[in-house]
């Protein structure tokens, strides 16, 4: 796990693909029922994921991702029966999980004293340039901190024009690298034309370590997924 030290009551972990019981190309602590994973295994990767935030796994809230800009209040042990790209929550001890396998994951807590709570996000190349981003820090409202987690990197996103272009019409040239897309830098720029002051970034590229981290773009399918992982506790600092 790679933990954030999120200000406030908050539980904030990107997961990586070490520490479960899946085997094969889902080895080993992949968090995806939709994967072709044994669902057993996946259910007790998901437990040991929450045991590291003190949370409960029955309680654990997970979207049907879609690559939107939707983003719901998470309800207490809805598994995918709802469409969306975001869940958020004030409700202490109720876990929210999105996955990723190339995409940013993102997770955003309200600070400085306000009430707390916490969003996590599934941004990929499409959610970005529509908005998942902005809908996010929209829900919580206030004042934000986030923490972008590991994704793929400018090192080895290589895409078309066709996903470039609208990139460097939002923002600028620098957003490539060559042919190669930097999302992490695209999810920066967008929290903090939000309005998001504190931001942490965790830049470990998910393609260029296959021993740490799942990637869509290096293994194609079957393969897992891995994931943010949040919670708001009791504790306050």
């Amino acid at each position: 796990m790679i933990r954030w030290d999120a200000p406030g009551p908050y539980e904030v972990v990107f997961t990586t693909r070490v520490g479960g019981v899946s085997e094969g190309p889902f080895a080993s602590l992949n968090l995806g029922r939709k994967t072709g994973d044994d669902v057993e295994r996946v259910d007790e990767n998901r437990r040991r994921a929450c045991t590291e935030i003190d949370a409960d796994a029955a309680k654990l809230a997970l979207n049907y991702q879609v690559h939107s800009t939707l983003v719901h209040r998470a309800q207490q042990g809805e598994r995918g029966g709802v469409h969306g790209d975001g869940l958020w929550t004030d409700e202490p001890a109720l876990p929210v999980l999105v996955l990723a396998a190339d995409c940013v994951p993102i997770a955003l807590v309200r600070s400085n004293g306000a009430p707390p709570a916490v969003c996590v996000l599934h941004a990929g190349r499409i959610g970005l340039i529509d908005g998942i981003v902005e809908a996010g820090v929209a829900t919580l409202g206030g004042d934000l901190a986030a923490a972008i987690g590991p994704s793929i990197g400018p090192c080895c996103y290589e895409v078309g024009d066709e996903v470039a272009a609208p990139y460097r019409a939002r923002f600028g040239a620098s957003i490539m690298r060559a042919r190669r897309l930097d999302l992490r830098q695209a999810a920066e720029r967008l929290l903090r034309e939000a309005g998001v002051a504190r931001i942490e970034r965790f830049d470990v590229c998910t393609a260029c370590n296959p021993e740490l981290f799942f990637s869509h773009r290096r293994d194609g399918k079957p393969r897992g997924v891995q994931g943010v992982l949040a919670s708001v506790t009791g504790d306050v600092r």
